[in-house]
């Protein structure tokens, strides 16, 4: 196997030698995450789940500028416009996330320019994150109005601890690269010109790797991250989540970010 046809030209995947390659190839929107790239992950992570040939698994982003800037907004009003629509989006989008955490081999995030809001959290999906030094990020969503969903809230509270999740996401700042590597957002900061070729070496390093070992232990690490997925308080949240996407404040949200102004909320 060498490229796979996922259906839309705007992810790519393809193995090189023992690794597999994920590419979000969205770049004049800052590989924005659209409808179609969410089924089209899901689609690339199954085959390379199933591929015994592949022993590691690369995402990147294409054109040097973003991993990948969050979902792309310009779909919101006809797909996200409301709690029921974000639910049916949620369900394309939930093949893309399913992927990745079916994933039983290492997963590494090749991070180059901005990793944004939904990119975060595929990034945070990765077992290993590599930055280029002119990498940014953050969770955007208290700029916008929407709710951030309950496991992408844990998932960055296990890497950073609840008082940096906090920060991020009251904040809604940018976390430049070495900050990111302080706060254990990322493992590794690499210059850009040799980001590439020190993620290749790497996964290259693990594919060579004994894979039932490497295999045992993902799966001892995600057992162990599972007891903290089991919350109580998961469905009031996915509430409140539910809660943001109808509020007049999330449609203030969107309208503000494509007329590219301030946005005037209300808490309503």
């Amino acid at each position: 196997m060498s490229a796979l046809d996922l259906g839309t030209p705007r992810i790519l995947a393809e193995v090189q030698g023992g690794v597999g390659w994920i590419t979000f190839n969205h770049p004049e929107r800052r590989n924005a995450m659209s409808l179609d790239m969410w089924q089209g992950l899901g689609i690339a992570a199954e085959a390379f789940e199933r591929d015994p040939a592949v022993r590691a698994v690369v995402m990147k982003g294409a054109g040097g500028k973003a991993f990948v800037s969050g979902a792309d907004i310009s779909e919101f009003e006809q797909h996200r416009a409301d709690a029921q629509q974000k639910q049916t989006y949620d369900a394309i989008a939930a093949r893309g996330h399913a992927g990745l955490a079916a994933l039983s081999k290492p997963l590494i995030a090749m991070i180059e320019g901005y990793c944004v809001g939904g990119g975060l959290a595929i990034a945070l999906a990765a077992d290993v994150r590599f930055a280029a030094s002119s990498s940014r990020f953050a969770i955007p969503a208290a700029r916008l109005g929407l709710g951030y969903d309950y496991r992408g809230v844990a998932a960055l509270a296990r890497l950073v601890g609840p008082s940096t999740a906090k920060d991020i996401l009251f904040s809604a700042r940018f976390l430049e690269a070495d900050e990111a590597l302080r706060v254990g957002l990322v493992n590794f900061v690499v210059d850009g010109a040799q980001l590439y070729d020190r993620v290749a070496a790497y996964a290259a390093q693990i594919a060579a790797n004994a894979p039932l070992t490497v295999h045992a232990a993902k799966q001892a690490l995600q057992a162990f991250e599972r007891y903290s997925d089991a919350a109580e308080g998961a469905d009031a949240v996915a509430a409140l989540v539910l809660r943001c996407f109808d509020s007049d404040d999330y449609r203030e949200g969107r309208r503000a970010f494509l007329a590219k102004r301030t946005p005037q909320f209300q808490g309503r």
